[in-house]
């Protein structure tokens, strides 16, 4: 058992309090505080310290990968750990993004490779599905809504400038027409951004006043331009699914599914890969006809609530359809509780009270909140015993049927 120092990333869109809190640090913090990374991806990988020295885990894995993931592991995934466990706390909205799937990774990254500039945004081959996990009410679009209501989204602000793609909506079948409509947004001639962005704020304004069941859609818009004026990703997000994620629940990413994270405080899991194409709500690279490539509006985005894990009483798993991970919540108590799952590569992370793991040798690793662990494959039959909240990030199920295809 490893004790990890995360890494945190100062994104302008974190918060000066939540992960300053979390780790029981001053707050505020001097500047925002985004994204606690714990894992062993390359842009940040968390510090550890092994026969008496610091290190990375990236090294530790690189140097023994099947000792630290298991042989299984370390085949299926080419030696790499293959996800990376965060905590994300976004204080203003960040981009409107997608992801690709395994196959499109390998493509559009192998292309960048050969010189082509319109696959800039693809910065590894590796697919990047998330999982997110409300620590705190969590705000997001997520998904495409039917295009029977996006079309009434629009038609209920009275802009006959959005008349055209009323009428793709209106007109168009299914996934074709929100593309196309996505499209048209996306693609508004330059004369006339400024005006459609305002003329849609100010209209969002007023909407938000009158008590419906889109006035928090409208709501999110206004709040949203404070941060990202003139964007077109404003006009975007009405095309979107908008929710609040009560603490408790997660919501599942998977390739394809257009999103965004407005506010919230959570813990997010996801594939070990840095590739998003954007929509909007960013000052980044915005590439369009590649997201549009990408983007699949039939994709669901669904809340995943938990399960019972087999033969625990306290520990609950977030199942979901990605192979590089899953998430698993254990509340803690007496007598001590079986890690789950008990081999493999895990990262554990403390989130409120106090956790102690113990293992076989009768090591002991004591975790606050916000502090968090590694552990390998070679960390078998480890307990936890504490009043915390433990979360427990490991390789998803090997697919059925099949041998996973190599990394």
């Amino acid at each position: 058992m490893d004790a990890l120092r995360p890494v945190i990333k100062p994104y302008p869109w974190g918060s000066r309090h939540a992960l300053a809190g979390l780790q029981g640090r001053e707050r505020p913090s001097a500047g925002p505080e985004a994204e606690l990374w714990m894992g062993a991806h390359p842009a940040g990988p968390s510090v550890l310290t092994r026969d008496g020295a610091a290190t990375t885990l990236q090294a530790v894995v690189a140097t023994a990968p099947e000792r630290e993931l298991g042989p299984a592991c370390a085949r299926r995934f080419g030696g790499r750990l293959p996800f990376l466990l965060k905590v994300l706390a976004a204080e203003q909205p960040l981009s409107i993004q997608v992801h690709p799937d395994r196959r499109q990774a390998r493509a559009g990254f192998g292309a960048r490779l050969n010189g082509d500039a319109g696959h800039g945004a693809y910065a590894d081959d590796w697919p990047k599905p998330e999982l997110l996990y409300a620590l705190t009410s969590f705000e997001v679009l997520a998904g495409f809504r039917d295009c029977g209501e996006a079309a009434a989204m629009l038609e209920g602000l009275g802009l006959a400038r959005l008349r055209p793609v009323v009428d793709v909506l209106r007109t168009g079948d299914g996934a074709p027409a929100l593309t196309e409509a996505l499209r048209a947004v996306l693609t508004w001639p330059r004369h006339d951004r400024d005006a459609l962005v305002n003329a849609v704020v100010e209209a969002c304004r007023g909407r938000a006043r009158v008590p419906g069941p889109c006035a928090a859609a409208y709501d999110a818009v206004v709040r949203m331009s404070a941060h990202h004026p003139g964007d077109l990703g404003l006009v975007a997000s009405l095309l979107m699914c908008h929710r609040v994620l009560e603490p408790g629940t997660a919501l599942f990413l998977p390739a394809g599914g257009l999103h965004a994270y407005v506010r919230g405080v959570g813990v997010e899991l996801m594939a070990s890969s840095d590739n998003v194409l954007r929509a909007g709500l960013t000052a980044k690279e915005v590439n369009v006809p590649e997201l549009l490539r990408i983007t699949d509006p039939t994709v669901r985005v669904p809340v995943v609530r938990p399960v019972a894990v087999a033969g625990s009483d306290r520990t609950q798993v977030f199942a979901c359809p990605a192979e590089e991970f899953t998430l698993y919540r254990t509340e803690l108590g007496a007598p001590p509780e079986r890690l789950v799952p008990g081999t493999g590569p895990r990262i554990a992370l403390c989130t409120a009270g106090k956790a102690l793991l113990r293992g076989l040798d009768g090591e002991e690793l004591p975790l606050g909140p916000g502090g968090s662990c590694f552990l390998s494959d070679a960390d078998e039959g480890v307990t936890a015993e504490g009043d915390g909240t433990l979360f427990v990030a490991a390789p998803g199920p090997e697919p059925v049927g099949a041998a996973a295809e190599p990394a």
